[in-house]
């Protein structure tokens, strides 16, 4: 029953300002961080930017903001210490050997932890092409890990190659969720810790030690095989010029030699008594000046005889030495040994 005094109008204005109030229950307004999912009748329709929007009001479209912006992460292979209470003690980390156990290139067993760090990409995508975005994304990671480690030794994996292998499953685990439209970016994957098992890190540090020694023991040998071969190489080579060089002295001596017999047999088939007789003086010149020599010539009057005392005491050095050594030894005719009696 309608109140007293209400009229036709009143009722208007009422129902007037009960449709402006229902029309403007549509108004939304999307946050910077955010983006807004229209649904209408539970349906995907249309995803909206951050500012002031407008959706028909309900029953007929809501709308839905996800934050996009936030980094989200998920931890494989172990999980991530937290606080029970501001004073209860710390929970710490513990490890998931079923995730974390893996079975490298070489067909060695590493425990490797990583964390995946993601955020949407796309809302609309997130909300209705996945159920658990987070286990999806889990799963995913964890698989290219396995992939991607059974394609590397362990050694490369323990050391340098920490960085390509978190390149590799980053994009491996975007290709995976760009293939099932899950609207999510993979900003970064990090390893938390890779090393040995801890049963077998022992014998796995004196495999590491063995194979550090083989290297070295590799290294000195071929250090030394590098000085050795060269320095061999080069003696060689020295001495086979040095043997060819004699070979063509040789050879070039013995034609030489050929050569002048062969001119010495044409002048002496020439002129016979000619080169008879300058092969003579030849002869005699080379003996002459090989031999000490005194000429006298007999004709000559009036002159005092030479006697070459250079000679002489040349010749009588080595004798007075030896006579000094020995006093008993005897001396030349006309001469006393030294020391004995006038």
């Amino acid at each position: 029953m309608l109140p007293r005094g209400m009229g036709g109008a009143g009722i208007g204005l009422l129902a007037l300002l009960l449709v402006g109030g229902w029309l403007a229950s549509g108004i939304y307004r999307v946050q910077p961080d955010e983006q807004g999912i229209v649904l209408r009748f539970g349906a995907y329709t249309a995803t909206t930017q951050p500012g002031l929007n407008y959706h028909l009001p309900w029953p007929v479209e809501s709308v839905t903001t996800p934050r996009v912006t936030r980094i989200n992460r998920v931890d494989v292979g172990f999980r991530a210490s937290a606080d029970a209470g501001p004073t209860a003690r710390p929970i710490p980390s513990r490890d998931v050997l079923e995730e974390s156990l893996m079975l490298t290139g070489d067909e060695n067993i590493i425990d490797i932890d990583f964390a995946v760090f993601w955020r949407i990409r796309d809302a609309g995508d997130f909300l209705f092409n996945t159920r658990n975005a987070e286990a999806t994304v889990k799963s995913a990671a964890e698989s290219v890990m396995r992939e991607v480690i059974g394609r590397t030794a362990i050694q490369p994996a323990l050391t340098e190659a920490r960085a390509q292998i978190e390149q590799a499953v980053r994009t491996g685990t975007q290709g995976i969720m760009d293939q099932y439209r899950a609207g999510v970016e993979i900003t970064q994957v990090q390893l938390q810790n890779a090393q040995p098992p801890a049963r077998v890190v022992d014998a796995f540090i004196d495999v590491q030690r063995a194979g550090a020694d083989r290297e070295r023991a590799r290294n000195e040998a071929e250090s030394y095989r590098n000085a050795i071969i060269p320095a061999a190489r080069g003696e060689s080579q020295r001495l086979v010029q040095e043997a060819e060089g004699f070979r063509e002295s040789q050879i070039s001596r013995a034609r030489g030699e050929a050569q002048r017999f062969l001119s010495v047999l044409s002048a002496y088939q020439a002129a016979r008594d000619v080169t008879v007789r300058r092969m003579y003086l030849e002869t005699m010149e080379e003996v002459l000046r090989r031999n000490p020599k005194l000429l006298i010539d007999d004709r000559l009057q009036g002159l005092v005889p030479l006697l070459n005392l250079g000679d002489m005491n040349r010749a009588a050095a080595p004798q007075g030495r030896a006579q000094q050594a020995n006093p008993n030894l005897p001396t030349a005719p006309g001469q006393r040994p030294q020391g004995a009696g006038r």
